[in-house]
């Protein structure tokens, strides 16, 4: 096992007292017990729907702590699911019954939403599309495009009035999803102005619990958020250039360059430690440039250890 190995969390396999299940994601492991959830962050990265072969130190903590940060400072607007970080590669929180819909908020012309647009169509999930735009162009004003969650592949476009129609979520709970949604991006959007970023487009989960509305999962990180540099946008969007962004586009673009696009038949090509070592100097940066906050590396001896003793010491704490 080489250096890197021993100092990241690709997979965990615990097992704690009154734990119903555990279910592992692309990039959490989560631990159902009682009316708690326990998520791990672990160093997976995934690209094209594939999880990679091999884990990014820090990377997990970085998205931890990104997502516990945004979660803290938005408490006011709506209730969330977070209740604990007992490790910095851990959240803890409320089990809420989740609506199997993603609040998408979208401010720019930009991805899916160019996609669509550029073939032709003027409407996205029911919402109608100004004529005249180019790529990376600002909407008069952000956009909700919801989208069903899938189980397995990709999720699907859908309208506010078909969610409703259906039955999938009632008129009131989703106008109040709404409400949380476009407040949660206009202080998410106000806070990236302050760090000099855009936040381009993110996308907002929502459960209940005991009849409540709780934002759930994380919100604003790279994982979940696409950010542009604020500096220089109206200069390159005057000249047609594209957009400098802040996400793992780069981590996509090496794979790309070594002829691996998800595709079938694609053979994924071996990551090499400067690059892996590489990838994570860039997430701690995106983690300093986001929060404005120093990044502090935790201690990686034993990694899995120190989660599991800091997840076990909080749980005989709380049952005291």
């Amino acid at each position: 096992m080489d250096s890197i190995k021993k100092k990241s969390v690709r997979r965990t396999d615990f097992n704690f007292p009154g734990q119903e299940g555990v279910y592992h994601g692309k990039v959490r492991d989560v631990y159902s017990i009682g009316d708690l959830l326990v998520m791990v962050a672990s160093d997976r990265i995934s690209a094209f729907d594939y999880v990679l072969p091999r884990p990014i130190p820090f990377k997990g903590q970085v998205l931890n702590q990104i997502a516990a940060h945004f979660l803290e400072k938005t408490r006011d607007i709506c209730p969330n699911w977070l209740i604990a970080t007992p490790d910095p590669n851990v959240a803890i929180g409320h089990r809420c019954d989740p609506f199997r819909v993603e609040m998408v908020v979208r401010a720019y012309l930009t991805g899916h939403s160019w996609r669509t647009y550029k073939s032709g169509l003027r409407e996205l999930c029911g919402v109608e599309l100004p004529e005249g735009l180019k790529e990376h162009d600002r909407f008069p004003h952000p956009i909700i495009t919801p989208a069903t969650k899938a189980d397995e592949g990709h999720d699907e476009d859908i309208s506010r009035d078909e969610i409703i129609q259906k039955g999938i979520i009632c008129a009131a709970d989703y106008e109040l999803m709404e409400k949380y949604s476009l407040e949660l991006f206009e202080r998410g959007t106000k806070m990236a102005a302050e760090r000099g970023l855009i936040l381009v487009d993110t996308k907002y989960e929502f459960g209940k619990k005991d009849g409540v509305i709780h934002l759930i999962d994380e919100i604003h990180t790279p994982d979940s958020s696409r950010y542009f540099y604020l500096e220089g946008y109206e200069e390159r969007q005057s000249k047609g250039e594209q957009q400098k962004q802040l996400s793992k586009e780069f981590v996509r673009e090496w794979l790309m360059e070594h002829g691996f696009q998800g595709h079938e038949g694609d053979i994924m090509p071996t990551m090499p430690d400067v690059f892996v070592e590489s990838v994570s100097e860039r997430y701690i940066e995106l983690y300093e440039l986001l929060t404005g906050n120093m990044f502090d590396r935790a201690n990686t001896n034993e990694i899995e250890n120190r989660i599991e003793s800091a997840i076990g010491k909080w749980l005989n704490e709380m049952h005291r």
